[in-house]
């Protein structure tokens, strides 16, 4: 008994260790394989990238074809950082209401969604749309960019060339692009809100000197019919054309669309045109844009330019007669040559961009994204936040004080009524006002005493103020 016990424990061990020679051995094989001169790799992929991710929330409902206002997540964000940091990010963006956030599938923050054909990589994607859900925020997914392979570059993990992400994909890949934005959009079945491309990054025909907006929009009608196969009921938008704006004396000033900000580039104009003419459908329209010129100029001042968010958002409106408007980006202060934007004081910033959303919400704009440049440690001029890198980290910053107030003050279907203001006042304040709210914003550098709606209060420099009717 004990001999035969001894002998079939033993077949039993050998077996095992057979087994697991065997199992080193096919490892072997498979890296040897997957590391062969030319060979794409794989490792780290999964070929079920449709499947859905985590514990998405039921959709209520239909969903609308507006979100509100909200901000993007760029490079760096608060899915990663020190605990305590996050979770003070997680805790005020979930009692401002629950924002809509907004966010990129490749690029600003997400990795190669599909490095080899069939093949994906959503880790980065799915801790983004984990922190969206855990803050109790909307999400809103950009389809932008597109993996190497779909633009003529190598395909294979690691082998992610960044330096080409804003190129777009290949014509005979359009359907490619559009097979990736289904598979995202059964990933998360809880986003039902989706912006086709970014800018017409790509999409810029040299030979004409003009968009290449044919190809776009053969693009955005495959992406926008794949994405209802998988759900009639998702909202899907775009062109996300820059609305550049340019001297009105360039050679390609519109002679329609113009004022004293400057007057809109006309080739952006026939892009859109185009686009919508000639689109498969769209639930809700998407720009952006800034309030200076492509040359940056700000005409005639920083608060006066943003007049074009207002004339850009009328005319939008008019061409999709009244398709809900979106900006997905808006800017008010020019970069410097780094593109950075750290010129001005925080109030003076804050004053500035609260006069842009008032000119978009006046424009028809009813849902916007702030472009959050946030920054992985030091200094973040316009922030949401402070960087997370530290315990002390992830700190409510003025900026989205503003954005949230705004949101739930103005949320979409709000209807606007207009405010006295004394007229000597005017010229130094700018107003949006609802039955229950006014925003009054000093636009001058100084303390000034204003009369708006029939009360008196000084201003500081810059001031944003909050006035309950």
């Amino acid at each position: 008994m004990t001999r035969h016990g001894w002998d079939a424990e033993n077949r039993r061990w050998r077996l095992t260790a057979l087994l697991g020679v065997a199992g080193a051995v096919l490892a072997l094989v498979v890296t040897l394989i997957n590391t062969l001169p030319g060979d794409p790799g794989t490792a780290g992929t999964t070929r079920d990238g449709d499947k859905a991710h985590g514990t998405p929330a039921a959709p209520a409902g239909r969903p609308k074809p507006y979100v509100g206002w909200g901000f993007t997540h760029t490079q760096y964000s608060a899915d990663q950082g020190v605990p305590a940091a996050t979770a003070r990010v997680r805790r005020f963006l979930g009692g401002a209401g629950g924002l809509p956030q907004n966010q990129h599938i490749m690029g600003w923050g997400a990795d190669n969604p599909e490095p080899v054909e069939g093949h994906y990589d959503f880790g980065a994607l799915d801790r983004r749309i984990d922190f969206v859900r855990a803050s109790g925020g909307t999400p809103v997914i950009t389809l932008c960019c597109s993996p190497d392979w779909m633009k003529g570059g190598e395909p294979g993990v690691g082998r992610t060339d960044w330096s080409q992400v804003e190129t777009a994909p290949r014509p005979d890949h359009y359907q490619d692009f559009a097979d990736l934005a289904a598979t995202v959009a059964r990933r998360y079945p809880d986003v039902r809100h989706f912006i086709v491309w970014n800018e017409f990054k790509g999409f810029w025909n040299n030979a004409r000197s003009r968009w290449d907006y044919e190809g776009y929009t053969r693009m955005y009608n495959l992406v926008y019919k794949a994405l209802k196969r998988v759900d009639k009921d998702i909202m899907v938008g775009g062109p996300y054309l820059v609305m550049d704006s340019v001297d009105p004396r360039d050679d390609n000033a519109s002679t329609a669309l113009r004022g004293p900000w400057g007057a809109m580039d006309q080739r952006v104009l026939d892009a859109f045109t185009y686009w919508n003419t000639h689109k498969a459908g769209a639930d809700f329209t998407v720009v952006d844009g800034s309030s200076y010129t492509r040359d940056d100029e700000l005409l005639p001042d920083e608060f006066a330019a943003t007049a074009k968010l207002t004339a850009v958002g009328a005319w939008v409106r008019r061409q999709t007669h009244d398709l809900p408007l979106w900006w997905a980006e808006y800017y008010v202060e020019p970069g410097d040559g780094d593109g950075e934007r750290a010129g001005w004081t925080e109030p003076h910033r804050v004053a500035v961009q609260a006069t842009g959303m008032i000119a978009m919400a006046e424009g028809g704009a009813d849902s916007g994204f702030y472009w959050n440049p946030e920054e992985r440690t030091g200094r973040c001029p316009g922030c949401l936040w402070s960087p997370t890198d530290t315990g002390g980290g992830g700190r409510e910053l003025p900026m989205h004080a503003l954005v949230s107030r705004f949101a739930k003050a103005f949320p979409p279907g709000t209807r606007y009524e207009t405010v006295s203001v004394a007229p000597d006042d005017v010229p130094n304040v700018r107003v949006l006002a609802t039955g229950k709210t006014v925003l009054v914003v000093n636009i001058r550098n100084r303390t000034i005493s204003a009369q708006v709606d029939g009360r008196r209060f000084d201003l500081g420099a810059y001031e944003v103020k909050w006035l309950d009717r």
